[in-house]
């Protein structure tokens, strides 16, 4: 799907880079590259026939970052390691942890904004529960890194030697403190290119019962990340009047489902787009234009399509509240869960967790109800007159 989609974009005339953690092997299938291996980004791009040059291809190599950032790492921390008498890995050692392959395709996706030689960049995603988890990883990232290491309290170069002897054990060094703004520095960057105003997101399921649900919980996710979703694709839809019985069933069944995803993801505002089956696995670009050609409307994000942290409605004048006003579109408010923990606010939707800072005027507040409704959450807040200046308190 990513593939096609990507051929779409291209045929529109706009250089685009199609980023997948798939093998070369399966990408070259697929894509019909027949130049050699499709290799990491930074290596010789590969072109895909029948898109005029528009359309390159790339992986992201999970294993080869894992490998050059351990390294690093240990590099750094040599003085540490040799104190505590580590023998440090060598390169050809080191094998991919478990989750490198999120890291891996963050790196891509600043690497290749930051070429500065594409105008579209679809990158294909795992399924929707593992890839919600790598697109809120840059922002979870960032938090742990601020509560741990704290750079307004680093502390003064000449009072280390004394508050190591004070504590009983090193101090952080400049180094450690270096290193993390230099990652919250790269998180940043990505974080930054997945809530701007073109950074869209596609779901994409064959239309049938246990699909609707998956759907519905990849919507609120993306929701509660503030990520805009552009599009539904109905993948791998059979052809109606058919003769032959199992095919006319799984028709009749794909239709009703369709029929219900259009009422709803129409009435919010959201595409759905069918693909074809095309009896067999897509490959080469004789496929890819094809279905291309069913996803060009998919292709280009809308340029005013950006998430929300919400905005603050002033009823102070006429209730004594403000209200938090947050989107989170298909949450059941069974699976909704909201916790205030000091100036933030902690949600949950079902198995996605995200912290929101609280707006600066709700952190001299307490909660006092939620409400959720027509997909946006209410949260309603009350001065904390013992917070407020006086005098300001309606």
């Amino acid at each position: 799907m990513a593939a096609a989609m990507a051929v779409a974009v291209a045929r529109g005339g706009r250089r685009t880079l199609l980023l997948s953690g798939e093998t070369s092997a399966t990408l070259e299938a697929v894509l019909g590259v027949t130049g050699g291996p499709i290799g990491p980004l930074g290596a010789a791009g590969a072109a895909v026939p029948g898109t005029d040059g528009l359309l390159y291809a790339a992986r992201t190599d999970s294993a080869e970052l894992f490998r050059d950032a351990a390294v690093a790492l240990q590099e750094r921390g040599r003085k540490l390691l040799d104190l505590l008498g580590s023998d440090p890995l060598d390169e050809d050692e080191v094998t991919e942890l478990p989750g490198a392959g999120a890291f891996a395709v963050l790196s891509a996706v600043r690497a290749a904004h930051a070429a500065g030689e594409w105008d579209t960049l679809v990158v294909d995603l795992p399924h929707t529960p593992a890839a919600l988890r790598v697109l809120a990883l840059p922002a979870q990232l960032r938090r742990y890194l601020r509560r741990l290491l704290p750079a307004e309290r680093q502390a003064a170069r000449a009072l280390r030697p004394a508050l190591a002897q004070l504590a009983g054990v090193p101090m952080p060094t400049e180094a450690l403190y270096a290193t993390a703004a230099r990652w919250d520095a790269e998180l940043a960057d990505v974080q930054g290119l997945l809530e701007s105003p073109g950074t869209t997101a596609c779901l994409v399921a064959e239309p049938g019962p246990l699909a609707a649900g998956t759907l519905r919980l990849g919507r609120a996710g993306l929701g509660l990340y503030g990520l805009p979703l552009q599009a539904v694709v109905a993948n791998r839809v059979v052809p109606s009047g058919s003769s032959e019985p199992w095919t006319a069933s799984l028709s009749g069944q794909q239709q009703t489902v369709l029929k219900a995803w259009r009422e709803e993801y129409e009435r919010a505002g959201v595409a759905l787009r069918e693909l074809p089956h095309l009896g067999r696995e897509p490959r080469g670009a004789d496929d890819l234009l094809r279905l291309g050609a069913e996803t060009a409307a998919t292709g280009v994000p809308a340029p005013d399509a950006a998430g929300t942290d919400g905005a603050v409605e002033d009823r102070l004048a006429q209730d004594g509240i403000l209200v938090w006003r947050l989107a989170l579109p298909s949450v059941r408010k069974d699976e909704l869960e909201l916790v205030r923990r000091g100036d933030e606010l902690i949600l949950g939707v079902g198995p996605y967790r995200r912290v929101l800072p609280l707006p600066s005027a709700l952190r001299r507040c307490r909660v006092v109800g939620a409400s959720l409704d027509g997909g946006e959450l209410r949260v309603r807040c009350a001065p904390d007159p013992a917070l407020w200046p006086e005098g300001t308190v309606r």
